[in-house]
Protein backbone atom coordinates (compact mmCIF):
# COMPACT_ATOMS: atom_id res chain seq x y z
CA UNK A 1 0.00 0.00 0.00
CA UNK A 2 1.12 3.61 -0.82
CA UNK A 3 2.01 4.21 3.43
CA UNK A 4 4.66 1.44 3.01
CA UNK A 5 6.88 4.51 1.42
CA UNK A 6 6.30 6.71 3.83
CA UNK A 7 7.70 7.86 7.19
CA UNK A 8 7.09 10.83 10.12
CA UNK A 9 9.82 13.30 8.72
CA UNK A 10 11.62 16.61 8.88
CA UNK A 11 9.31 18.56 6.44
CA UNK A 12 7.34 20.21 9.12
CA UNK A 13 5.87 17.28 10.64
CA UNK A 14 4.62 15.86 7.29
CA UNK A 15 5.07 11.99 6.64
CA UNK A 16 8.78 11.94 4.41
CA UNK A 17 9.03 9.96 1.68
CA UNK A 18 11.87 6.88 2.65
CA UNK A 19 14.08 8.01 -1.14
CA UNK A 20 14.48 11.18 1.14
CA UNK A 21 15.07 9.54 4.45
CA UNK A 22 17.81 7.76 2.66
CA UNK A 23 19.29 11.11 0.90
CA UNK A 24 17.79 9.91 -2.84
CA UNK A 25 16.86 12.95 -4.87
CA UNK A 26 13.54 12.92 -6.91
CA UNK A 27 15.71 11.78 -9.97
CA UNK A 28 17.33 9.17 -8.27
CA UNK A 29 13.94 7.63 -6.84
CA UNK A 30 12.60 8.02 -10.23
CA UNK A 31 15.26 5.83 -11.92
CA UNK A 32 15.51 3.25 -9.18
CA UNK A 33 11.59 2.75 -9.08
CA UNK A 34 11.68 1.97 -12.79
CA UNK A 35 14.86 -0.50 -12.36
CA UNK A 36 12.98 -2.36 -9.04
CA UNK A 37 10.06 -2.59 -11.05
CA UNK A 38 11.26 -3.88 -14.67
CA UNK A 39 7.64 -5.31 -15.53
CA UNK A 40 5.46 -3.06 -13.90
CA UNK A 41 2.96 -0.82 -16.49
CA UNK A 42 3.65 3.09 -16.49
CA UNK A 43 2.78 4.68 -19.27
CA UNK A 44 0.64 4.63 -21.99
CA UNK A 45 -1.10 6.95 -25.15
CA UNK A 46 -4.48 6.99 -26.03
CA UNK A 47 -4.32 6.59 -29.68
CA UNK A 48 -7.58 5.87 -31.96
CA UNK A 49 -6.42 2.49 -32.40
CA UNK A 50 -5.93 2.18 -28.89
CA UNK A 51 -3.40 2.33 -26.19
CA UNK A 52 0.53 2.30 -26.46
CA UNK A 53 1.99 1.19 -23.22
CA UNK A 54 5.44 0.88 -21.73
CA UNK A 55 6.95 -0.57 -18.74
CA UNK A 56 9.22 0.59 -16.33
CA UNK A 57 11.87 -1.59 -18.51
CA UNK A 58 10.98 -0.09 -21.21
CA UNK A 59 10.85 3.79 -20.25
CA UNK A 60 14.68 3.01 -18.94
CA UNK A 61 15.53 1.74 -22.28
CA UNK A 62 14.24 4.48 -23.95
CA UNK A 63 16.16 7.15 -21.02
CA UNK A 64 19.65 5.46 -21.66
CA UNK A 65 19.10 5.42 -25.34
CA UNK A 66 18.33 9.38 -24.93
CA UNK A 67 21.26 9.85 -22.38
CA UNK A 68 23.76 8.27 -25.43
CA UNK A 69 22.73 10.58 -27.70
CA UNK A 70 23.52 13.37 -25.75
CA UNK A 71 26.79 12.53 -24.96
CA UNK A 72 27.37 11.85 -28.47
CA UNK A 73 25.90 15.09 -29.58
CA UNK A 74 29.14 16.75 -27.29
CA UNK A 75 26.30 18.25 -24.57
CA UNK A 76 27.82 18.72 -21.23
CA UNK A 77 26.02 19.42 -17.78
CA UNK A 78 25.15 23.00 -18.07
CA UNK A 79 24.13 23.22 -21.34
CA UNK A 80 20.35 24.21 -22.37
CA UNK A 81 18.44 22.21 -24.78
CA UNK A 82 14.62 23.22 -25.24
CA UNK A 83 11.93 20.63 -25.47
CA UNK A 84 9.28 21.63 -28.65
CA UNK A 85 6.92 18.70 -28.42
CA UNK A 86 3.01 17.14 -27.25
CA UNK A 87 2.57 14.64 -24.28
CA UNK A 88 3.89 11.79 -25.35
CA UNK A 89 6.37 8.68 -23.61
CA UNK A 90 9.05 9.90 -25.83
CA UNK A 91 8.54 13.67 -23.94
CA UNK A 92 9.02 11.93 -20.52
CA UNK A 93 12.23 9.77 -21.32
CA UNK A 94 13.88 12.73 -23.39
CA UNK A 95 13.25 15.13 -19.94
CA UNK A 96 14.64 12.27 -17.27
CA UNK A 97 17.48 11.83 -19.86
CA UNK A 98 18.43 15.50 -20.21
CA UNK A 99 18.24 15.73 -16.02
CA UNK A 100 20.04 12.85 -15.47
CA UNK A 101 22.94 14.34 -17.75
CA UNK A 102 22.87 17.59 -15.83
CA UNK A 103 21.78 19.46 -18.91
CA UNK A 104 18.95 22.11 -18.15
CA UNK A 105 15.42 21.42 -19.90
CA UNK A 106 13.80 24.20 -21.60
CA UNK A 107 9.94 23.00 -22.18
CA UNK A 108 8.43 24.92 -24.75
CA UNK A 109 4.36 25.16 -25.21
CA UNK A 110 4.18 24.16 -28.60
CA UNK A 111 0.99 26.37 -29.44
CA UNK A 112 2.97 29.06 -28.52
CA UNK A 113 3.58 32.10 -30.88
CA UNK A 114 6.76 31.53 -32.87
CA UNK A 115 8.22 34.86 -32.24
CA UNK A 116 8.21 33.80 -28.27
CA UNK A 117 9.73 31.16 -28.77
CA UNK A 118 12.11 32.47 -30.64
CA UNK A 119 12.40 34.99 -27.76
CA UNK A 120 12.78 32.25 -25.21
CA UNK A 121 15.32 30.25 -27.26
CA UNK A 122 17.69 33.31 -27.42
CA UNK A 123 17.15 34.26 -24.11
CA UNK A 124 18.36 30.52 -22.22
CA UNK A 125 20.94 29.97 -25.51
CA UNK A 126 19.58 26.74 -26.41
CA UNK A 127 22.23 24.46 -27.92
CA UNK A 128 19.67 22.37 -29.28
CA UNK A 129 15.75 21.96 -29.64
CA UNK A 130 14.58 18.51 -29.72
CA UNK A 131 11.30 18.40 -31.68
CA UNK A 132 8.49 15.92 -31.66
CA UNK A 133 7.87 16.04 -35.06
CA UNK A 134 8.43 17.50 -38.85
CA UNK A 135 6.02 20.31 -39.05
CA UNK A 136 7.46 21.58 -35.03
CA UNK A 137 11.14 21.67 -36.83
CA UNK A 138 10.10 23.33 -39.80
CA UNK A 139 8.56 25.90 -38.19
CA UNK A 140 11.85 26.27 -36.18
CA UNK A 141 13.89 26.63 -39.33
CA UNK A 142 12.19 29.48 -39.88
CA UNK A 143 12.71 31.17 -36.80
CA UNK A 144 16.02 34.06 -36.74
CA UNK A 145 19.18 32.30 -35.64
CA UNK A 146 17.27 29.48 -34.85
CA UNK A 147 20.15 26.79 -32.91
CA UNK A 148 20.14 23.08 -34.35
CA UNK A 149 16.92 21.09 -34.28
CA UNK A 150 17.01 17.43 -33.92
CA UNK A 151 13.69 15.40 -33.87
CA UNK A 152 12.63 12.72 -31.08
CA UNK A 153 13.41 9.46 -34.14
CA UNK A 154 16.81 10.61 -34.24
CA UNK A 155 17.22 10.87 -30.67
CA UNK A 156 15.57 7.31 -29.92
CA UNK A 157 16.59 5.76 -33.48
CA UNK A 158 19.51 3.36 -31.93
CA UNK A 159 18.98 0.92 -28.69
CA UNK A 160 21.30 2.04 -26.09
CA UNK A 161 24.38 0.24 -24.94
CA UNK A 162 24.98 1.65 -21.17
CA UNK A 163 22.05 0.84 -19.65
CA UNK A 164 22.23 0.87 -16.00
CA UNK A 165 24.76 4.25 -16.28
CA UNK A 166 23.85 6.05 -13.28
CA UNK A 167 22.77 9.77 -13.27
CA UNK A 168 25.18 12.42 -12.81
CA UNK A 169 25.63 13.54 -9.05
CA UNK A 170 23.41 16.61 -8.73
CA UNK A 171 22.83 19.19 -5.39
CA UNK A 172 19.85 20.44 -3.83
CA UNK A 173 20.47 23.60 -5.07
CA UNK A 174 20.85 22.31 -8.43
CA UNK A 175 19.02 23.96 -11.34
CA UNK A 176 17.36 21.66 -14.09
CA UNK A 177 14.89 23.43 -15.33
CA UNK A 178 14.33 27.13 -17.11
CA UNK A 179 10.37 27.05 -17.46
CA UNK A 180 9.06 30.33 -19.22
CA UNK A 181 5.99 32.46 -17.60
CA UNK A 182 3.59 33.70 -20.04
CA UNK A 183 3.29 37.37 -18.36
CA UNK A 184 -0.24 38.84 -18.77
CA UNK A 185 1.63 41.91 -19.81
CA UNK A 186 3.55 39.64 -22.50
CA UNK A 187 6.94 39.40 -21.57
CA UNK A 188 8.44 36.30 -20.74
CA UNK A 189 10.61 35.50 -17.89
CA UNK A 190 12.70 31.92 -17.10
CA UNK A 191 12.01 30.68 -14.05
CA UNK A 192 15.04 28.54 -12.70
CA UNK A 193 13.47 25.37 -10.35
CA UNK A 194 16.28 23.34 -8.43
CA UNK A 195 16.69 19.43 -7.50
CA UNK A 196 15.42 20.81 -3.89
CA UNK A 197 12.78 22.72 -5.19
CA UNK A 198 11.45 19.35 -6.71
CA UNK A 199 12.46 17.09 -3.83
CA UNK A 200 9.71 19.13 -1.58
CA UNK A 201 7.14 19.09 -3.82
CA UNK A 202 6.94 15.47 -4.96
CA UNK A 203 7.31 14.47 -1.35
CA UNK A 204 3.86 17.04 -0.44
CA UNK A 205 1.81 15.74 -3.59
CA UNK A 206 2.54 12.21 -2.71
CA UNK A 207 1.97 12.50 0.86
CA UNK A 208 -1.81 13.99 -0.31
CA UNK A 209 -2.31 11.74 -2.92
CA UNK A 210 -1.78 8.86 -0.26
CA UNK A 211 -4.33 10.93 0.96
CA UNK A 212 -7.19 10.67 -1.50
CA UNK A 213 -6.31 6.87 -2.56
CA UNK A 214 -6.43 5.52 0.66
CA UNK A 215 -4.47 2.17 1.29
CA UNK A 216 -4.31 -0.04 -1.05
CA UNK A 217 -2.08 -2.33 -3.44
CA UNK A 218 -3.93 -1.29 -6.79
CA UNK A 219 -1.83 1.47 -8.26
CA UNK A 220 -2.81 5.01 -9.08
CA UNK A 221 -4.98 5.16 -12.24
CA UNK A 222 -4.09 8.38 -13.68
CA UNK A 223 -5.20 10.86 -16.75
CA UNK A 224 -3.71 13.58 -18.44
CA UNK A 225 -4.21 16.03 -21.01
CA UNK A 226 -2.61 19.22 -19.97
CA UNK A 227 0.66 20.05 -21.68
CA UNK A 228 4.13 19.01 -19.25
CA UNK A 229 5.59 22.42 -20.47
CA UNK A 230 3.40 23.89 -17.54
CA UNK A 231 5.08 23.59 -14.36
CA UNK A 232 2.00 21.91 -12.28
CA UNK A 233 1.18 19.58 -15.31
CA UNK A 234 5.41 18.61 -15.27
CA UNK A 235 4.79 17.81 -11.55
CA UNK A 236 2.07 15.56 -12.01
CA UNK A 237 4.36 13.66 -14.70
CA UNK A 238 7.22 13.27 -12.13
CA UNK A 239 4.72 12.41 -8.99
CA UNK A 240 3.54 9.75 -11.29
CA UNK A 241 6.58 8.18 -11.78
CA UNK A 242 7.22 8.35 -8.12
CA UNK A 243 4.83 6.28 -6.78
CA UNK A 244 2.62 3.52 -8.29
CA UNK A 245 1.17 4.76 -11.16
CA UNK A 246 -0.55 4.13 -14.52
CA UNK A 247 -0.73 7.35 -16.31
CA UNK A 248 -2.60 7.45 -19.36
CA UNK A 249 -1.35 10.50 -22.19
CA UNK A 250 -4.18 12.36 -23.51
CA UNK A 251 -3.43 12.85 -27.76
CA UNK A 252 -6.08 14.36 -29.17
CA UNK A 253 -8.31 16.60 -27.08
CA UNK A 254 -11.04 16.13 -29.74
CA UNK A 255 -11.75 12.83 -28.19
CA UNK A 256 -11.17 13.94 -24.80
CA UNK A 257 -14.54 11.77 -23.60
CA UNK A 258 -13.12 8.59 -25.65
CA UNK A 259 -9.66 9.01 -23.63
CA UNK A 260 -11.35 9.17 -20.58
CA UNK A 261 -13.67 6.35 -20.63
CA UNK A 262 -10.57 3.77 -21.45
CA UNK A 263 -8.54 5.52 -19.21
CA UNK A 264 -11.24 5.00 -16.09
CA UNK A 265 -9.00 7.26 -13.92
CA UNK A 266 -8.76 7.69 -10.07
CA UNK A 267 -8.23 11.19 -10.97
CA UNK A 268 -6.77 13.78 -13.49
CA UNK A 269 -5.80 17.26 -13.85
CA UNK A 270 -7.66 19.94 -14.95
CA UNK A 271 -7.87 23.80 -15.81
CA UNK A 272 -11.29 25.67 -14.58
CA UNK A 273 -11.85 26.57 -17.89
CA UNK A 274 -12.88 22.71 -18.58
CA UNK A 275 -14.81 22.11 -15.12
CA UNK A 276 -17.28 24.89 -15.97
CA UNK A 277 -17.36 23.97 -19.77
CA UNK A 278 -18.66 21.17 -18.06
CA UNK A 279 -20.97 22.50 -15.82
CA UNK A 280 -22.44 25.05 -18.43
CA UNK A 281 -23.13 22.33 -20.94
CA UNK A 282 -24.56 19.96 -18.80
CA UNK A 283 -27.23 23.31 -17.78
CA UNK A 284 -27.74 23.64 -21.42
CA UNK A 285 -28.68 20.09 -22.68
CA UNK A 286 -31.19 20.26 -19.95
CA UNK A 287 -32.74 23.03 -20.68
CA UNK A 288 -32.77 22.07 -24.12
CA UNK A 289 -34.69 18.72 -23.51
CA UNK A 290 -37.30 20.46 -20.53
CA UNK A 291 -39.45 17.76 -18.94
CA UNK A 292 -39.07 16.15 -16.00
CA UNK A 293 -35.00 15.92 -15.91
CA UNK A 294 -34.81 19.51 -15.92
CA UNK A 295 -37.52 19.73 -13.15
CA UNK A 296 -35.32 16.74 -11.16
CA UNK A 297 -32.43 18.69 -11.86
CA UNK A 298 -33.40 21.96 -10.57
CA UNK A 299 -35.25 20.86 -7.68
CA UNK A 300 -32.43 18.63 -6.53
CA UNK A 301 -29.83 21.58 -6.97
CA UNK A 302 -31.56 23.87 -4.92
CA UNK A 303 -32.21 21.20 -2.19
CA UNK A 304 -27.83 20.69 -1.99
CA UNK A 305 -27.69 24.05 -1.85
CA UNK A 306 -29.80 24.50 0.99
CA UNK A 307 -28.33 21.41 2.71
CA UNK A 308 -24.75 23.50 2.16
CA UNK A 309 -26.19 26.85 3.65
CA UNK A 310 -27.64 24.57 6.63
CA UNK A 311 -31.26 25.72 5.26
CA UNK A 312 -32.25 22.08 4.41
CA UNK A 313 -36.08 21.71 3.93
CA UNK A 314 -38.17 18.28 4.88
CA UNK A 315 -38.56 16.99 1.04
CA UNK A 316 -34.40 17.97 0.33
CA UNK A 317 -33.32 14.46 0.80
CA UNK A 318 -35.98 13.13 -1.17
CA UNK A 319 -34.86 15.37 -4.13
CA UNK A 320 -31.15 14.60 -4.20
CA UNK A 321 -32.08 10.92 -3.70
CA UNK A 322 -34.53 11.14 -6.89
CA UNK A 323 -31.83 12.76 -8.78
CA UNK A 324 -28.82 10.29 -7.83
CA UNK A 325 -30.94 7.50 -9.37
CA UNK A 326 -31.62 9.40 -12.49
CA UNK A 327 -29.97 12.49 -13.60
CA UNK A 328 -26.71 12.34 -11.22
CA UNK A 329 -25.13 9.30 -12.53
CA UNK A 330 -25.94 9.96 -16.61
CA UNK A 331 -23.83 13.14 -15.64
CA UNK A 332 -21.03 11.04 -13.91
CA UNK A 333 -20.98 8.36 -16.29
CA UNK A 334 -18.72 9.94 -19.11
CA UNK A 335 -15.98 11.00 -16.12
CA UNK A 336 -15.33 6.82 -16.16
CA UNK A 337 -16.00 4.77 -12.84
CA UNK A 338 -13.45 4.50 -10.76
CA UNK A 339 -12.91 8.86 -9.84
CA UNK A 340 -12.07 9.67 -6.51
CA UNK A 341 -11.65 13.41 -7.59
CA UNK A 342 -10.94 15.82 -9.85
CA UNK A 343 -7.81 17.98 -9.23
CA UNK A 344 -7.73 21.78 -10.49
CA UNK A 345 -5.41 24.23 -10.65
CA UNK A 346 -4.10 27.47 -12.84
CA UNK A 347 -7.21 29.83 -11.86
CA UNK A 348 -9.64 30.27 -9.32
CA UNK A 349 -12.56 27.94 -9.99
CA UNK A 350 -15.76 29.24 -9.58
CA UNK A 351 -17.37 28.37 -6.28
CA UNK A 352 -20.90 27.17 -7.91
CA UNK A 353 -18.76 24.82 -10.12
CA UNK A 354 -17.41 22.93 -6.76
CA UNK A 355 -20.57 23.14 -5.25
CA UNK A 356 -21.83 21.17 -8.92
CA UNK A 357 -19.23 18.63 -9.30
CA UNK A 358 -18.84 18.30 -5.47
CA UNK A 359 -23.57 17.65 -5.87
CA UNK A 360 -22.66 14.73 -7.96
CA UNK A 361 -20.63 13.03 -5.50
CA UNK A 362 -17.05 14.18 -7.49
CA UNK A 363 -15.03 16.34 -5.12
CA UNK A 364 -12.78 18.87 -6.73
CA UNK A 365 -9.63 19.33 -4.91
CA UNK A 366 -8.12 23.01 -5.84
CA UNK A 367 -4.43 24.06 -6.09
CA UNK A 368 -3.01 27.13 -5.90
CA UNK A 369 0.55 28.06 -7.24
CA UNK A 370 2.67 29.60 -9.93
CA UNK A 371 5.59 28.53 -11.50
CA UNK A 372 7.75 30.03 -9.06
CA UNK A 373 6.48 28.32 -6.43
CA UNK A 374 7.21 25.10 -8.44
CA UNK A 375 3.95 25.58 -9.33
CA UNK A 376 1.93 24.67 -5.97
CA UNK A 377 1.57 26.28 -2.50
CA UNK A 378 -1.74 25.32 -1.42
CA UNK A 379 -3.58 21.98 -2.05
CA UNK A 380 -6.75 20.93 -0.58
CA UNK A 381 -7.11 18.24 1.94
CA UNK A 382 -9.14 15.24 0.23
CA UNK A 383 -11.32 15.16 3.69
CA UNK A 384 -11.80 18.49 4.34
CA UNK A 385 -12.97 20.58 1.27
CA UNK A 386 -13.89 24.02 1.65
CA UNK A 387 -15.57 25.14 -1.39
CA UNK A 388 -14.75 28.47 -2.94
CA UNK A 389 -11.06 28.15 -1.38
CA UNK A 390 -7.60 26.20 -2.36
CA UNK A 391 -7.05 24.82 0.68
CA UNK A 392 -4.15 25.03 3.20
CA UNK A 393 -0.65 25.91 2.47
CA UNK A 394 1.33 22.77 1.73
CA UNK A 395 3.22 21.06 4.29
CA UNK A 396 6.88 23.66 5.16
CA UNK A 397 5.66 26.52 3.15
CA UNK A 398 4.58 29.62 5.03
CA UNK A 399 2.34 32.24 3.60
CA UNK A 400 1.31 35.48 4.68
CA UNK A 401 -0.58 38.47 3.83
CA UNK A 402 1.38 42.06 2.79
CA UNK A 403 0.23 44.98 1.23
CA UNK A 404 -3.11 45.53 -0.76
CA UNK A 405 -3.69 41.70 0.82
CA UNK A 406 -0.62 40.14 -1.50
CA UNK A 407 0.30 37.19 -1.26
CA UNK A 408 3.65 36.34 0.11
CA UNK A 409 5.03 33.03 0.56
CA UNK A 410 8.26 31.28 1.83
CA UNK A 411 10.05 27.77 1.77
CA UNK A 412 11.84 25.13 0.04
CA UNK A 413 8.95 25.30 -2.86
CA UNK A 414 10.37 28.73 -4.10
CA UNK A 415 12.40 29.15 -7.15
CA UNK A 416 15.81 30.49 -6.79
CA UNK A 417 15.66 33.35 -9.33
CA UNK A 418 15.01 34.03 -13.01
CA UNK A 419 17.30 33.59 -15.88
CA UNK A 420 19.63 36.06 -16.87
CA UNK A 421 17.45 39.16 -14.58
CA UNK A 422 18.37 39.47 -11.22
CA UNK A 423 16.87 43.18 -11.03
CA UNK A 424 13.54 41.04 -11.68
CA UNK A 425 14.70 38.13 -9.11
CA UNK A 426 15.25 41.22 -6.33
CA UNK A 427 11.93 42.79 -7.13
CA UNK A 428 9.65 39.85 -5.90
CA UNK A 429 12.07 37.74 -3.34
CA UNK A 430 12.99 40.45 -0.69
CA UNK A 431 14.21 38.76 2.88
CA UNK A 432 13.58 35.01 1.46
CA UNK A 433 9.72 36.11 0.69
CA UNK A 434 8.03 35.37 -2.72
CA UNK A 435 5.69 38.47 -3.65
CA UNK A 436 3.55 36.55 -5.78
CA UNK A 437 1.25 39.88 -7.14
CA UNK A 438 -1.29 37.66 -6.48
CA UNK A 439 -4.20 38.96 -3.42
CA UNK A 440 -6.14 36.89 -1.49
CA UNK A 441 -7.20 35.98 2.49
CA UNK A 442 -7.14 33.24 4.66
CA UNK A 443 -10.01 32.13 7.08
CA UNK A 444 -9.16 30.90 10.87
CA UNK A 445 -9.19 27.46 9.28
CA UNK A 446 -5.86 28.29 7.31
CA UNK A 447 -7.76 27.97 3.90
CA UNK A 448 -6.41 30.50 1.53
CA UNK A 449 -9.14 32.16 -1.21
CA UNK A 450 -7.61 33.81 -4.04
CA UNK A 451 -9.25 37.45 -4.87
CA UNK A 452 -7.36 38.72 -7.64
CA UNK A 453 -4.17 39.68 -9.28
CA UNK A 454 -2.44 43.13 -7.75
CA UNK A 455 -1.39 44.62 -10.91
CA UNK A 456 -5.02 43.92 -12.53
CA UNK A 457 -6.33 46.36 -9.88
CA UNK A 458 -8.84 48.77 -11.33
CA UNK A 459 -8.26 52.35 -9.59
CA UNK A 460 -11.02 55.09 -10.57
CA UNK A 461 -9.85 58.35 -10.38
CA UNK A 462 -12.37 58.77 -7.71
CA UNK A 463 -9.79 56.46 -5.52
CA UNK A 464 -11.94 53.68 -5.43
CA UNK A 465 -10.03 50.19 -5.92
CA UNK A 466 -11.62 47.60 -7.80
CA UNK A 467 -10.92 43.81 -8.50
CA UNK A 468 -11.81 42.68 -11.61
CA UNK A 469 -11.90 38.84 -11.83
CA UNK A 470 -14.56 38.39 -9.70
CA UNK A 471 -16.95 41.15 -11.65
CA UNK A 472 -15.32 39.28 -14.68
CA UNK A 473 -16.22 35.63 -13.51
CA UNK A 474 -19.99 37.00 -12.71
CA UNK A 475 -21.22 38.37 -15.92
CA UNK A 476 -19.17 35.55 -17.79
CA UNK A 477 -21.32 33.13 -15.91
CA UNK A 478 -24.73 35.13 -16.44
CA UNK A 479 -23.95 35.99 -20.21
CA UNK A 480 -24.31 32.45 -22.11
CA UNK A 481 -22.60 32.10 -25.32
CA UNK A 482 -20.12 35.03 -23.43
CA UNK A 483 -16.35 33.77 -24.11
CA UNK A 484 -14.59 36.75 -22.01
CA UNK A 485 -15.59 39.31 -20.31
CA UNK A 486 -12.97 42.31 -19.82
CA UNK A 487 -13.49 45.44 -17.16
CA UNK A 488 -11.61 48.41 -18.39
CA UNK A 489 -11.86 51.56 -16.05
CA UNK A 490 -8.00 51.97 -14.48
CA UNK A 491 -7.80 56.48 -14.05
CA UNK A 492 -10.88 56.84 -15.45
CA UNK A 493 -14.27 57.31 -13.98
CA UNK A 494 -15.91 54.41 -14.33
CA UNK A 495 -15.58 50.63 -15.71
CA UNK A 496 -16.75 49.66 -19.29
CA UNK A 497 -16.27 46.20 -20.40
CA UNK A 498 -15.19 44.23 -23.39
CA UNK A 499 -17.82 41.06 -23.96
CA UNK A 500 -16.51 38.18 -26.88
CA UNK A 501 -18.32 35.94 -28.42
CA UNK A 502 -21.97 35.12 -29.50
CA UNK A 503 -23.88 37.34 -27.18
CA UNK A 504 -27.13 39.33 -28.22
CA UNK A 505 -26.42 43.43 -26.76
CA UNK A 506 -29.89 43.77 -25.97
CA UNK A 507 -29.06 40.16 -23.77
CA UNK A 508 -26.13 42.23 -22.42
CA UNK A 509 -27.65 45.83 -21.54
CA UNK A 510 -30.44 43.66 -19.59
CA UNK A 511 -27.67 41.56 -17.10
CA UNK A 512 -25.93 44.64 -16.67
CA UNK A 513 -28.56 46.28 -15.65
CA UNK A 514 -29.79 43.73 -12.98
CA UNK A 515 -26.60 43.27 -11.86
CA UNK A 516 -25.63 47.34 -11.48
CA UNK A 517 -28.61 47.26 -9.58
CA UNK A 518 -26.98 45.63 -6.87
CA UNK A 519 -23.90 47.16 -7.25
CA UNK A 520 -22.29 50.23 -5.43
CA UNK A 521 -22.01 53.32 -8.03
CA UNK A 522 -18.10 52.61 -8.37
CA UNK A 523 -18.78 48.71 -9.97
CA UNK A 524 -21.59 49.63 -11.64
CA UNK A 525 -20.39 48.97 -15.44
CA UNK A 526 -21.76 51.71 -17.94
CA UNK A 527 -21.06 50.94 -20.99
CA UNK A 528 -19.65 47.64 -23.13
CA UNK A 529 -18.32 46.97 -26.78
CA UNK A 530 -18.87 43.14 -28.44
CA UNK A 531 -16.43 41.49 -30.12
CA UNK A 532 -17.43 38.29 -31.86
CA UNK A 533 -13.84 36.81 -32.11
CA UNK A 534 -12.63 35.52 -28.93
CA UNK A 535 -9.51 36.34 -27.51
CA UNK A 536 -6.62 33.57 -28.26
CA UNK A 537 -3.72 32.68 -27.77
CA UNK A 538 -2.96 33.02 -31.16
CA UNK A 539 -4.03 36.63 -31.67
CA UNK A 540 -1.78 37.24 -28.55
CA UNK A 541 -4.60 38.31 -26.74
CA UNK A 542 -4.19 35.45 -23.77
CA UNK A 543 -0.98 33.95 -22.60
CA UNK A 544 0.09 30.33 -22.84
CA UNK A 545 -1.78 28.92 -20.07
CA UNK A 546 -5.21 30.79 -20.89
CA UNK A 547 -4.92 34.14 -18.62
CA UNK A 548 -5.92 37.20 -20.13
CA UNK A 549 -3.49 39.64 -21.36
CA UNK A 550 -4.93 42.82 -20.22
CA UNK A 551 -2.12 45.43 -21.31
CA UNK A 552 -2.49 43.47 -25.27
CA UNK A 553 -6.34 43.80 -25.02
CA UNK A 554 -6.25 47.37 -24.16
CA UNK A 555 -3.98 48.40 -26.68
CA UNK A 556 -5.76 46.03 -29.34
CA UNK A 557 -8.99 48.34 -28.67
CA UNK A 558 -7.59 51.51 -28.05
CA UNK A 559 -10.16 53.25 -30.47
CA UNK A 560 -13.33 50.88 -28.88
CA UNK A 561 -12.45 51.73 -25.61
CA UNK A 562 -12.00 55.75 -26.47
CA UNK A 563 -15.35 55.57 -28.31
CA UNK A 564 -17.18 54.27 -25.17
CA UNK A 565 -15.87 56.50 -22.72
CA UNK A 566 -16.56 59.32 -24.99
CA UNK A 567 -20.37 57.99 -25.82
CA UNK A 568 -20.43 58.81 -22.40
CA UNK A 569 -18.94 62.02 -21.91
CA UNK A 570 -15.57 60.74 -19.54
Amino acid sequence: MHSRFLREGSIGGAPEPLWLAFRMNFLENILDRLGKTPDRPLLQEARAGGMISVRCRELLESIAAAREYLAEAGLKRGDRCALLAHNSIRWAALDLALMAEGILVVPLYARQSPRELAAMIKDCQAALIFCGDESLRDAVAEWPEAPRTVLFDQVFATAAKQYHRPPVALEANDAITIIYTSGTSGETKGVLLTVGNLDHMLSSTTARLDLLMGPTEAPDQVFHYLPFCFAGSWVLLLTCLSRPSVLTLSTDLTRLADELRSAKPHYFLNVPTLLERVRSGVESELEKRGGMGLKLYQNAIAAWLRQQAGNARGLDRLWLALAERTVFGAIRRPLGPNLKALICGSAALEKETQLFFLMLGVPVLQVYGLTETTAICTMDHPQHIEPGRVGPAISGVEMKLGADDEILVRGPNIFPGYWNRPEETARVLRDAWFHTGDQGEVNEAGNWRIIGRLKNLIILNSGHNIAPEPLEEMLRRRLPGAQQVVLIGNGRGYLVALVTGAVARERIQAEFDRMNAQLPHYQQIRAFHVEKEPFTIENGLLTANGKLRRDAIAARFEAEIRELYRRKGA
